[in-house]
């Protein structure tokens, strides 16, 4: 007998998760290559003109694409009805964290040489950094807690945390908008993406208070 359709689509998951990770490490290994070719002068070129600028709008981009795919999960799961969806979203999340993380560290260390006091008065002082931060901060209990045994300790409180990450993602948008300051075509895009998966969340729950008052 054929094993039923749900337990050949979960078989998947490992094979799919594994062809993830190379393909969401890819620009990360692409910048350290580059930032290699340009120390040893093999390729002064290959970071372009300005190569902090660049490596800070990579990081941050790839750390948007990463969480927009982690919110669009959810979403995925109520369209296709395949619910192997949700176990992509916790790699998705690290993923965002991880090349957020890159993002902060090359601001930290390029660009202000990891002069903290600096980088304290940044934070404080500038919008753009406020928020960025902020989204960084909010995604380090997001991060630590998005293993199976923090979702079991935490229980209810684990999906109310973890609905931060709405909050993040507009963080995210705005941090993007302040900082390109002319050229708005991107953050709009991501701003646009992001406002259709909270309606996609935000709808169905609506409809399902509505049927339980109904009920009620």
């Amino acid at each position: 007998m054929a094993p039923p359709a749900k337990s050949r689509a979960r078989d998947w998951v490992p094979w799919i998760k594994l062809l993830l990770w190379p393909l969401l490490l890819f620009n990360a290994v692409r910048l350290g290559i580059a930032m290699y070719s340009v120390q040893t002068g093999s390729d002064v070129n290959a970071l372009g003109a300005d190569p902090i600028a660049y490596l800070t709008h990579q990081t941050g981009a790839w750390a948007a694409y990463s969480l927009g795919l982690s919110l669009a999960m959810t979403p995925m799961r109520r369209l296709t009805g395949w619910p192997q969806w949700i176990r992509f979203r916790r790699l998705f999340g690290l993923f965002a964290f991880f090349y957020a993380s890159l993002h902060l560290a090359t601001y930290a260390a390029l660009d202000l040489g990891f002069d903290l006091s600096h980088l304290l008065a940044d934070i404080i002082k500038r919008p753009y950094i406020t928020v960025g931060f902020t989204a960084w901060l909010l995604l380090v209990p997001l991060t630590i807690t998005s293993t199976r045994g923090m979702m079991r300790r935490l229980g209810r409180r684990w999906g109310q945390l973890h609905r931060l990450v709405y909050l993040i993602g507009v963080l995210v948008v705005l941090h993007y908008a302040w900082l390109v300051k002319a050229d708005y075509f991107w953050p709009i895009v991501f701003g646009v993406v992001l406002a259709i998966l909270l309606a996609m969340r935000w709808i169905p729950q609506r409809k399902r208070a509505g049927r339980s008052e109904h009920v009620a």
